[in-house]
């Protein structure tokens, strides 16, 4: 699957960004769904970035992304998914808005170790009005704490779809995927109906 070319009947191009926190697994996520080889922009974090860069938690992190990740999934004969997987770094935050440009809509992995670095990716898509699905990303922690509780500690309004993950694995990788799918397909549902009755 990584050298699969793409297909000369692809029509329409369709783009998702994953936002997140820094080592919150959107290089993991884009790596395990991708069926060409993703194109990374992770470098090495050196003693440079000592006092810009902070690991947090992340101890055993030792790169970052600098640009975005990209990777690439065919849906049919005519449609393909690109991915872009955002940098978490704060320093790097300047390039999301020409990121969301073009997005249908994105995905905000959370590790449930660092709750509160996924603010930041929750305001910027609420400020782009853009639809979104939330990930926690399990790392194998054993499913604490609660997708019910990470709700109440996000404050997300019960509309946006709230699914566990472990970025690592394709299939819970795609099932993200789906659900973000899905979710946009109902958003969208309502003005189509609106339209047919007006």
């Amino acid at each position: 699957m990584a050298g699969t070319p793409l297909r000369r009947t692809v029509r329409d191009a369709l783009k998702i960004v994953i936002v997140g926190g820094f080592g919150a697994g959107k290089t993991t996520m884009v790596g395990s769904v991708s069926e060409i080889r993703p194109l990374s922009t992770e470098e090495t974090m050196t003693r440079a970035g000592i006092g810009i860069d902070d690991p947090g938690r992340v101890k055993t992190k030792n790169t970052t992304t600098v640009a975005f990740d990209f990777g690439r999934i065919s849906l049919d004969a005519h449609k393909v998914l690109y991915l872009f997987g955002a940098p978490g770094q704060e320093r790097f935050w300047f390039l999301w808005d020409q990121l969301f440009s073009g997005s249908l809509g994105a995905i905000v992995l959370v590790d449930t170790r660092r709750l509160e670095d996924c603010f930041y990716s929750l305001d910027r898509l609420e400020a782009h009005a853009m639809p979104f699905v939330v990930a926690v990303n399990r790392f194998g922690d054993g499913g604490r704490p609660t997708l019910d509780r990470v709700r109440d500690a996000l404050s997300l309004d019960e509309g946006i779809p709230l699914i566990d993950c472990d970025a690592r694995v394709r299939d819970s990788s795609k099932t993200v995927l789906v659900t973000l799918v899905r979710h946009l397909t109902r958003l969208r549902e309502p003005s189509a109906v609106q339209e047919a009755t007006s």
